[in-house]
């Protein structure tokens, strides 16, 4: 058998945190899902894998791996100046949920990138499995965008990969059709994104899927003044998606691979 690595922490927790979540969703939905639902997972879950297989062919090393390249080099901020480790841990964690907030921002306000983003949206409903649908190259760019901010930073390596498994468990989270009970979504609403949040950002409408960008932390948005609290047509009576593609196309793998592509 072979090593088991850090860099091999992430997946396993990652598989682990789907079932969770899938299973919550069923055990406390939020809304009545489209019947397509079973077609959506199998698209969505095959977009996984060919995400993970493009990833590996194209990339020697994760995000931990430019971490631990970056110390061994002395390259980075936290590499350079003497700093406490729990500061560099805090400060690391803080610039990288900021940097994908910031990122996220970006596939929406500048057009290319939205077109690639937009396949992300277009998904008819939200659970679990929205939380793993993004185009290919858009996980490229995102890739390289965190190598470039991991590599500035220095960051340390712990921290690097407790980001990386609360980002990929805070987007199962807050992508899913789960039901919290209203009050603890409020407490929680201070701290993290929930889902009630979150799914205002997949609503039809632009004046709502333009606000609360955030997947982990939710201050980003409330300091930005990108925060909508409630979606106007409640949670229940909300459409989710893209106006332009309300059938059951975006459940389709070959045709969701080709949005970036369509006018």
């Amino acid at each position: 058998m072979g090593e088991f690595t850090l860099t091999d922490i992430r997946p396993v927790i990652f598989v682990g945190l789907l079932l969770v979540f899938g299973i919550m969703e069923l055990a406390l939905p939020r809304r009545t899902l489209k019947p397509i639902k079973t077609k959506r997972w199998i698209t969505n879950l095959s977009i996984i894998l060919i995400d993970s297989v493009l990833i590996k062919l194209l990339f020697k090393t994760a995000a931990i791996g430019v971490s631990l390249w970056a110390s061994v080099n002395g390259y980075g901020l936290f590499n350079i100046i003497a700093a406490p480790y729990w500061l560099a841990f805090a400060v690391s964690f803080v610039v990288l949920d900021f940097s994908i907030w910031f990122t996220h921002v970006a596939s929406h306000k500048i057009p290319i990138l939205w077109k690639i983003h937009r396949m992300h949206h277009s998904d008819v409903d939200i659970d679990a499995s929205t939380g793993i649908r993004f185009h290919p190259i858009e996980i490229v760019l995102s890739m390289c965008w965190k190598f470039l901010v991991v590599l500035l930073l220095g960051a340390p390596v712990l921290s690097v990969l407790i980001f990386e498994i609360v980002l990929n468990g805070g987007a199962l989270f807050n992508h899913s059709n789960t039901k919290i009970p209203l009050k603890l979504d409020r407490i929680l609403r201070w701290i993290i994104v929930t889902p009630d949040m979150h799914r205002v950002h997949h609503s039809i409408h632009p004046r709502e899927h333009n606000t609360n960008y955030g997947f982990n932390l939710s201050i980003w948005d409330k300091l930005f003044s990108t925060y909508t609290d409630q979606p106007e047509e409640g949670h229940e009576g909300m459409t989710i998606g893209l106006a332009n593609w309300q059938d059951e196309k975006p459940a389709r793998l070959d045709w969701t691979l080709l949005v970036p592509f369509r006018k």
